[in-house]
């Protein structure tokens, strides 16, 4: 009998033991399954809008410099980055024949001017015999006949008409001195602007034809050290913005490749081109952004990587944007709150209805846009929280929490890259929001 008592007394106490063995087991299971939120903190702090864009850096403008006459290139004087000055020698064309044409032409008018003096002489002759034939016809009608004084007369004007085709010559001359002394005057090219040349397409030697087209020579940018341009290519969704940063004279920064590590920040839009470009159906307009460069920084073809501020909120109640794009699943989430997650699939179901069918009415679509401010943002509920629920937390959550997850419902206002104003709700500075989930530690 004594022995029958103690076997079950043993049997009894494996029995206990497995059992509590089997409990803490499965608590341990269930303490190492439940789920390790990641959280972050509602901030308050400056929230800067702004829009991102690039841009080519080019100057504000770029003067061709050609050649209006033909000829071997004599000399050159300038090359690339030769900072010039309007009115300098930038190079000499051979101005051989062109000299030869202005001796010539100096010759013709010579030439001319005698034929003039030439006329003249003839025309004061006839003046002379017109003048005493009509005088011996007034003394007497015998002494001249009617005939003789019309020979006088008629010689007079024919005399009169060769001195102003004389005189026309001589004009013609002057104008073809005068082109051909042009012409050697274009034989030297000079700069039209101060400025620095970044392109010089000719070589010492080399021999330019201008009768077809005129053939450049240089390329000057001016007044690089005062100002450079950024046409950078802007979304039509953010022309509006873009507009109101030019209106408002918000600040404007850029970064360059070869200036990683510097921020340029005096800029301003000085032009919003009403010229749009269509690339696969994306619609973008050039924004030119003036910048000083008093150091030659910034040179022509270099990428900028722009940022346009389009207000800076100051002391305002931010939330980060992972925490809005979070969804948890629907065991994690307290029973009373389940109904937000169906909310949730049930507009991501019209949205991509809405894709897939006819486009709704742009009414709707605005008012679409202004429930969108309405979220949903997700916290561990705590233990004080379930009980008050009625619900009773299980013995192993030892940290406070309930393991749940409870929704909160905020109106969120502008966002930038990493936050989102919050305008109302009931989380304040300081309180923590479920940003994810944990991946589990492997043993």
């Amino acid at each position: 009998m004594k022995s029958l008592i103690r076997i079950l007394i043993i049997v009894g106490v494996l029995l206990a033991g497995s059992y509590f063995a089997v409990r803490r087991g499965q608590l341990w299971l269930a303490a190492r399954n439940q789920p390790k939120f990641r959280t972050a903190e509602i901030q308050t702090g400056d929230l800067r809008i702004s829009v991102n864009a690039t841009g080519e850096v080019n100057p504000v403008d770029r003067m061709r410099v050609g050649s209006f006459v033909s000829g071997p290139i004599e000399a050159l004087y300038v090359d690339f980055n030769t900072e010039v000055t309007e009115g300098q020698l930038l190079a000499e064309i051979d101005p051989r024949i062109y000299n030869a044409s202005v001796a010539r032409d100096e010759a013709a008018l010579k030439t001319r001017l005698a034929e003039v003096d030439r006329v003249k002489a003839e025309l004061q002759r006839a003046i002379n015999d017109e003048g005493r034939s009509t005088k011996l016809r007034e003394e007497d009608a015998e002494f001249i006949s009617q005939a003789e004084l019309d020979q006088y007369k008629f010689s007079r004007i024919a005399l009169e008409a060769q001195l102003q085709v004389a005189e026309a010559g001589v004009s013609q001359a002057e104008a073809n001195l005068e082109n051909s002394r042009a012409n050697v005057g274009y034989t030297r090219i000079t700069s039209p602007v101060d400025g620095i040349v970044i392109e010089r397409l000719i070589d010492p030697g080399q021999t330019l034809a201008a009768q077809f087209q005129t053939p450049e020579m240089f390329v000057i940018a001016p007044r690089m050290r005062e100002e450079m341009h950024i046409t950078a290519s802007v979304d039509e969704a953010d022309i509006g913005l873009i507009r109101s940063v030019q209106d408002s004279g918000q600040p404007i920064y850029f970064t360059v490749d070869s200036y990683p590590d510097e921020v340029f920040r005096d800029a301003r839009i000085v032009q919003i081109r009403i010229s749009p470009t269509v690339n696969q159906n994306v619609v973008t307009y050039p924004v030119i952004v003036a910048t000083p460069n008093p150091e030659l920084k910034l040179l022509p073809g270099m990428t900028a990587s722009l940022t346009f501020q389009v207000v800076e909120l100051k002391d305002v109640k931010k939330i980060p944007n992972e925490a809005l794009r979070f969804n948890p699943e629907k065991p994690q989430v307290r029973e009373s709150d389940r109904h937000f997650l169906e909310l949730t699939l049930q507009e991501e179901a019209n949205e991509e209805s809405a894709r897939s069918a006819l486009t709704p009415p742009v009414d709707e679509v605005a008012s679409a846009a202004a429930n969108a401010a309405r979220r949903v943002v997700w916290v561990r509920e705590t233990a004080a929280e379930a009980e008050a629920d009625g619900r009773q937390v299980p013995a192993h959550m030892t940290d406070g929490f309930s393991g749940m997850l409870r929704a909160v419902e905020v109106v969120v206002g502008e966002s930038d890259y990493r936050f989102t104003q919050i305008l109302s709700g009931a989380l304040d500075a300081g309180a923590e929001v479920v940003t994810g989930i944990r991946p589990r530690e492997t043993p």
